[in-house]
């Protein structure tokens, strides 16, 4: 492998009926500050059906070219269609990284990309850099997040990792950017479609992904039970808007929330306005997931809790008590 031949950043857009994910324009912009690094350029990886009028809005958000593929075996996402098609760019663009989201469909297509194309993979990344010798430093935890791992990968192309959503910040939106794009037809082997969508069912939901909050309000062991979540969401409905109730994992284990709801290392990462931390202690596998906040409050009992050294600001006190003043004074507002 003549690793010289490979250079550019590209970057696969999830999209999930014809709405691009939030992760891929984030993606988008870490992927500018590597290419700029690396004084090369940043090209977008659009697979779907009828989505050739959303390469402008990825131009818009850093990316210099796109390459889009309009087929119907494209319109939901099944792990072979999209692993031909996106082995068969990478073949013959050769590009030196390729950058996925580490969502569900992430997590489906990277390995198998990875395998196929005989490189490796860093999975659920929260840090991409450029070395003093151009190649991309990959940094994720390891051990239960008790340290960071940096991994390169030096004699293979392309350099690939998976990034959580929430944890690269994407670009203000440039309408001005210029780029191309470029439509491109996928040779299928169609005798290797071994799963077909029969059909799609929607779990209906009321509550907002926690990623996409842009008010968290988050309990832990001193909120305990179903009652004390229950005050939270009380909280949550007195202040409106985008305000969402998430847990630590502690409160997952235990069966009082979901999975989806959970912040922290095996969890989501969340990047809210607000951050509301009620009887969390803040290990640092919970901290991992919600440190990038941009207003972090912390209530607990325990003054020495690790939560108060990232917060912003600290309530030392009963989350039962109050809590129930904080609702009282919204619903009054």
């Amino acid at each position: 492998m003549n690793i010289s031949e490979y250079k550019d950043v590209y970057v696969f857009v999830e999209q999930r009926e014809g709405k691009v994910q939030n992760v891929a324009f984030e993606l988008l912009g870490k992927a500018r500050d590597l290419a700029d690094s690396l004084n090369e350029k940043v090209v977008a990886i659009l697979l779907g059906y009828n989505m050739e009028n959303i390469a402008d809005e990825l131009i818009a958000f850093g990316a210099d070219s796109v390459i889009c593929t309009d087929d119907r075996e494209l319109e939901y996402y099944n792990t072979e269609p999209y692993t031909q098609a996106i082995c068969q760019i990478i073949n013959e663009r050769k590009p030196g990284i390729v950058l996925i989201g580490a969502t569900i469909v992430g997590r489906d297509l990277g390995p198998r990309l990875s395998a196929r194309l005989a490189t490796g993979l860093t999975a659920d990344c929260t840090k991409l850099e450029i070395s003093e010798t151009r190649e991309l430093l990959m940094t994720r935890p390891a051990f239960g997040g008790n340290l960071m791992a940096t991994i390169l990968c030096t004699a293979h192309r392309p350099q690939m990792s998976t990034v959580r959503p929430g944890v690269m910040r994407a670009r203000e939106k440039d309408e001005s950017r210029k780029g191309e794009t470029e439509k491109i037809s996928i040779r299928f082997d169609r005798s290797k479609f071994r799963v077909r969508i029969v059909k799609t069912v929607k779990e209906k939901k009321d509550m907002i992904d926690i990623t996409e909050a842009k008010i968290l309000i988050s309990g832990g062991r001193g909120v305990g039970t179903e009652k004390g979540f229950d005050e939270l969401r009380a909280l949550a409905a007195a202040i409106g808007g985008k305000t969402e109730v998430s847990s630590s994992r502690a409160m997952v284990d235990a069966g009082v929330m979901e999975h989806t709801r959970q912040v922290g290392q095996t969890g989501k990462t969340v990047r809210p306005g607000l951050y509301l931390a009620c009887g969390i202690s803040g290990a640092i596998q919970h901290l991992a997931g919600m440190e990038e906040s941009e207003f972090i409050i912390a209530i607990n009992k325990d003054k020495y809790a690790p939560i108060f050294q990232v917060a912003d600001l600290g309530i030392v006190g009963d989350v039962h008590k109050i809590i129930p003043l904080l609702t009282e004074r919204f619903t009054k507002k």
